[in-house]
């Protein structure tokens, strides 16, 4: 698989440099990349930053992937603008409406059919937080009976849990938003989500507790509108490129984020 993903990485790099060889060609790409002038980069905003999600406030939007959008749009030779979104799932419906030009998102098969991607960056643990004064130490305790369950509705974490609890109920919300107030007052007993937003979420919610045990990888990738070769090409080198010169570090760094779960291969 490893060997597969390699050798596609290597043909669309190969063709953006075949791009940027033509000015004829990297103009064709600028049109396709930036069709309004702009390079449009779908974020989806919560009250915590991280690999994925954004936050935004009086000063702008902050996160990984604000940092590698501005140093995108920089590289194209375009302004950066941010399309807001409350969840992953808003993003991917919006890329048939022609709505953003590039996204940095969670990565599943289902998605695969409807966005083209580019290499994964972030590869991160999933698990449950627990809300404050309810004992639960492990996934098992928690598939019980009278137990609500909360993720972000249709994301790649909401399908795993929905398969994963038998006891428990599952239940979808609309933003990270609404889960966040609801785990703050208790209205949920837990909620499924990336380790590293859960563990900015205990520090923000006392009393609260991240469990130890994990229940599937949360894999972040670029990604581009189906039907855009020359996109894909063009955010595939550079996210590679990120990678090896301390770009997608640097990102990391800005954000407060461990480099623990950066996939560099």
């Amino acid at each position: 698989m490893l060997k597969w993903h390699w050798l596609r990485n290597a043909a669309l790099i190969a063709a953006v440099f075949a791009l940027f060889s033509n000015g004829a060609d990297a103009a064709s790409l600028k049109e396709e990349i930036a069709p309004t002038g702009k390079l449009r980069v779908a974020v989806a905003v919560g009250p915590a930053g991280g690999a994925f999600w954004c936050v935004k406030s009086d000063s702008g939007y902050t996160g990984v992937p604000v940092e590698l959008g501005k140093a995108m749009a920089a590289q194209a030779g375009v302004p950066v603008e941010f399309v807001e979104h409350p969840n992953a799932n808003a993003i991917v419906e919006d890329a048939a409406q022609g709505a953003w030009d590039v996204t940095f998102i969670p990565k599943d098969a289902e998605r695969e059919s409807k966005l083209s991607f580019g290499p994964v960056y972030d590869s991160v643990d999933t698990t449950f937080i627990i809300r404050a004064g309810l004992d639960i130490p492990n996934i098992a305790a928690l598939d019980q009976a009278g137990h609500e369950v909360a993720a972000i509705n249709d994301t790649t974490v909401l399908r795993a849990t929905k398969g994963l609890m038998k006891k428990a109920t599952v239940t979808g919300f609309k933003s990270y938003d609404e889960v966040h107030a609801l785990l703050s007052a208790g209205e949920i007993d837990a909620l499924a989500l990336a380790r590293d937003q859960l563990t900015i979420l205990a520090k923000q919610i006392p009393g609260t507790k991240v469990l130890s045990d994990t229940f599937k990888k949360t894999d972040t990738a670029v990604a581009v509108p189906l039907k855009h070769p020359q996109s894909q090409a063009f955010v595939t080198k550079f996210m590679m490129d990120a990678k090896a010169n301390g770009l997608l570090k640097k990102a990391y760094g800005a954000n407060n984020l461990s480099e623990s779960t950066l996939f560099t291969q």
